[in-house]
């Protein structure tokens, strides 16, 4: 290789090199969680309610298995996603407890005077 090549060469690798590390190129983001639509959440929830709704107890109990048979194993991928959410908002509005195993959910009060609603 001659000099000059050697000298080509070098040139190149480091403009190869800045491009990797240039700030200004353009990179590509993961688009920022958008906001669920309340469809699924609520259809979410009213699976839970549909379930308790069978019996309507105060204190009735949803084990893990009847959360996985009754509500996960049914939803689809937009539910799936708003799960959480859905979960969240029953507790937090005091309509279920959930038991110390983080598993179990317990029918409240409030929650069976909302189901015969």
């Amino acid at each position: 290789m001659r000099p000059s090549e050697k000298n080509q060469t070098r040139t190149n690798k480091s403009k190869t090199n800045q491009s990797r590390t240039n700030p200004s190129r353009t990179i590509k983001k993961f688009p920022k969680d958008k906001p669920l639509d309340a469809a699924p959440k609520n259809e979410v929830k009213e699976m839970f309610f549909q379930w308790f709704k069978k019996r309507n107890i105060v204190g009735q109990i949803m084990s893990k298995e009847d959360v996985v048979s009754n509500v996960i194993a049914k939803l689809d991928a937009k539910q799936n996603d708003a799960l959480k959410k859905a979960m969240d908002e029953l507790i937090n509005n005091g309509f279920v407890n959930v038991q110390d195993d983080g598993l179990t959910l317990v029918l409240t009060q409030r929650g069976s005077e909302f189901i015969k609603d």
